[in-house]
């Protein structure tokens, strides 16, 4: 039990214990005071906010009981006037005049009216946008769609002047429908009403029965919403707090942002739902509500509710509001936390505050208490781990309590003897370690030089092995040329000669048929048996056939010399067409087609380029190096790409050339997969190759790069992209450095 207790606590600092019981104690009673405060202020903020959005709720209803009654009181108010025969629905004018003097009193309808069973009627308008209270008359109808003439008045509601005359048909409103379909006093629904100044009203509807129960007319009157929307801004729930009232269907009826709860976009009125309003608050409460409660039709009873909106706690009180007239809207009032919170949050940050200051005295009281205790023993402490780590001058100076200045003068002493000892010993290593280090020096100084030494004969060596394989490619392409060319010219040379001789026997054999029309039977016989005829023709065509294949024979033994270019070791004027059709004609058999791609097609774009001094053998190669490698990469392609791929986007090499005041360029271009950029960078370095092993060197490349600027002063890049093909472009001076030898004189 001993060893354990020890283990258990070597490693806690004398200081730390010290201090920490105190400190844990005092940060105890600090959170718990402010955990409490904070606990309290939070059920302080629950019931003031429920009280506020109580408070809030019954005034809104108090409202829209009062201000929707309104309508329907001025239409039961009409209906029994002309039961009671006060008003004559077929005298529209006066009628008329009698609504407009009643939108005189309430200004917060936008239309009073009424229409007969037959279409016509009378009415009154206050829109948004107009300077007049209108008088409408819509004396005529015909099939219910009554000309309506709508008149500017004076101040006593006389006509002044026509504004305007439109078609209209009430019984095709869905007010109107709505209305009759109920068969009493109803609001039919929320409607848009389109134009510059658009705006949504609540249409209240009541039909108007004869005698024998048929209907004889319709009452209806438009109630502007906007003056919800006032009222609810005029509520002062909080300072961030939102009202807004909303359908059953979450489109919204009236809300106290600054927002209107809709929208207008090309003289179009269109309604938002909560879920889209321009006020942030208003439309975070809506998806939640949504996310929370699902169908708001399910909604009967008042529901309390919080979530978080960009950090700050939000209270969301939705309280169902309906009136006997089958309005059924949502009273939704939110609350941030953070309103109430203020002065709370001000007196538990003095609280905290207080205490951290106790906590945080008498966490100095305690630390400069216990570094009086501890100071002198973390000194004695500190010079053993650094004479441990090494440091044998670290030596102890404890004054004020004597058993440790006893225990201090030991440690020096001891750490005195310690530092002579391996003082000595150190002498000895450091010797040593110096020689070691020169050995270790001199062998990687050998052996970088042996590494760079190999690397450089490496490559020397394989240049002259490709070198030597182009050299011996070029004394045999000469040497089949030169064994080919005797024969061919003899042939060609005979074939005119043949071709009189045949010509001369021909016209004899047809002298011998005029002249001798009835031959012997033998020489008949004979005719026959050789078909003269066609003899006479297809020898010649045989003929015209052994001029054309000795021709051929004769341009592929020309371009083959063109392309050794043995004879011209030094620079010389050279066609640079000349060299890249040579170099096609070797490599013609790889592009014709094979059983699996195409051909590949070359399309040439030559400029008039003018004749170039350069070492026409060694350009070729430089030629025949980027063609070929073009080749490998569009057989690669086709092998990735299927028959319809490879139809649509057939493979080309496309070869351009132009001349500039000094410099010709030439651009060789393919389509095929492409180069990446890493693989780009390294393309003209020695034995770099992405080819398999015995596929390829990586000589090709590096050795044109070198062929191009060193020999001749030139320029050789590689632009290319993944999927977009590469093109090499070769830029060199038509004229070498007897031209302008400032400009070479470091060329080999």
């Amino acid at each position: 039990m001993k060893l354990f207790y020890s283990q258990g606590f070597a490693k806690v600092p004398l200081r730390v214990i010290l201090i920490v019981p105190f400190v844990v104690q005092i940060s105890t009673s600090v959170g718990l005071v402010g955990y409490l405060s904070f606990k309290n202020g939070q059920k302080a903020v629950n019931e003031l906010a429920d009280q506020v959005m109580n408070k809030t709720n019954s005034l809104v209803n108090q409202h829209l009981d009062t201000y929707l009654a309104i309508p329907h009181q001025i239409n039961q108010m009409n209906a029994d006037a002309v039961k009671t025969g006060l008003l004559d629905l077929q005298d529209f004018e006066s009628v008329g005049k009698y609504m407009w003097k009643q939108m005189q009193l309430y200004k917060n309808f936008s239309y009073n009216g009424y229409t007969l069973v037959t279409g016509q009627g009378a009415g009154s308008g206050n829109y948004p946008a107009s300077k007049f209270i209108t008088l409408d008359l819509y004396p005529t109808a015909i099939n219910r769609v009554s000309k309506v003439y709508s008149y500017a008045t004076d101040s006593q509601g006389n006509r002044s002047k026509l504004l305007s005359t439109y078609d209209y048909n009430t019984f095709a409103q869905p007010w109107a429908i709505n209305t009759v379909k109920a068969g009493k006093q109803i609001w039919s629904g929320i409607n848009a009403w389109d134009g510059e100044a658009g705006y949504i009203a609540a249409s209240a509807g009541y039909p108007i029965y004869d005698k024998n129960g048929k209907l004889f007319a319709v009452f209806g009157i438009d109630l502007l919403l906007s003056s919800i929307s006032d009222f609810l801004r005029q509520i002062h729930v909080s300072q961030n707090g939102s009202v807004f009232i909303i359908e059953r269907n979450g489109l919204l009826v009236a809300n106290s942002s600054n927002q209107k709860p809709y929208v207008i976009v090309n003289r179009q009125t269109k309604r938002l739902a909560a879920t889209d309003s321009r006020d942030p608050l208003i439309q975070a409460t809506a998806k939640y509500l949504q996310q929370r409660l699902g169908d708001l039709q399910q909604i009967q009873e008042k529901q309390q509710l919080t979530f978080d909106f960009k950090g700050d706690r939000q209270y969301v009180k939705v309280t169902p509001w309906r009136d006997q007239f089958g309005l059924d809207w949502l009273v939704v009032v939110t609350v941030p936390e953070a309103d109430f919170m203020g002065q709370i949050n001000t007196n538990t940050r003095t609280t905290i505050a207080l205490c951290l200051l106790t906590l945080v005295v008498a966490s100095i009281v305690g630390i400069y208490t216990s570094r009086w205790f501890t100071q002198p023993i973390l000194q004695l402490s500190q010079a053993s781990q650094a004479i441990a780590n090494g440091k044998l001058n670290r030596l102890v100076e404890v004054k004020g309590i004597n058993e440790l200045e006893i225990l201090a003068q030991s440690f020096n002493h001891m750490a005195r003897q310690l530092q002579e000892s391996f003082t000595a010993l150190e002498t000895a290593n450091q010797q040593l370690e110096k020689t070691n280090a020169e050995l270790e020096q001199r062998v990687e100084v050998r052996t970088a030089e042996l590494q760079a030494t190999i690397a450089e004969l490496h490559y020397t060596q394989a240049q002259m092995v490709q070198s030597e394989k182009m050299s011996a490619l070029g004394q045999m392409v000469a040497g089949v040329a030169h064994e080919i060319n005797n024969p061919v010219n003899f042939i060609h040379g005979n074939v005119t000669y043949v071709e009189e001789y045949t010509q001369d026997l021909l016209r004899l054999v047809q002298l011998y048929q005029k002249y001798l029309p009835e031959p012997p039977l033998e020489i008949q016989e004979e005719l026959v048996a050789i078909d003269f005829d066609f003899l006479e023709q297809d020898l010649t065509k045989i003929l015209q056939s052994m001029r054309m294949g000795t021709n051929r024979i004769r341009e592929i033994v020309l371009s083959l010399r063109n392309f050794s270019r043995l004879d011209e070791a030094e620079v010389k004027e050279v066609d640079i067409h000349e060299g890249i059709d040579s170099t096609l004609v070797i490599l013609n058999n790889r592009l014709k087609a094979k059983p699996d791609r195409p051909e590949i097609q070359v399309i040439k774009e030559y400029g008039n380029l003018p004749l170039v001094e350069c070492y026409a053998g060694q350009l070729n190669q430089v030629f025949m190096n980027i063609l070929s490698n073009a080749i490998d990469a569009l057989e690669e392609r086709d092998r990735n790409h299927t028959p319809e791929e490879i139809q649509a986007q057939p493979s080309t090499i496309h070869i351009s050339t132009a001349a500039q005041h000094r410099t010709v360029t030439i651009s060789i271009k393919d389509n095929g997969a492409g180069i990446t950029e890493v693989v780009r960078s390294k393309l003209f370095d020695p034995f770099f190759t992405t080819k398999p092993v015995g596929k390829g060197t990586g000589l090709g490349l590096a050795i044109s790069y070198q062929i191009v600027t060193e020999k001749h002063g030139g320029k050789l890049f590689c632009y290319s992209q993944p999927g977009q093909g590469a093109e090499f472009l070769i830029e060199l001076p038509i004229l070498q450095a007897s031209a302008y030898p400032q400009v070479y004189t470091n060329l080999v």
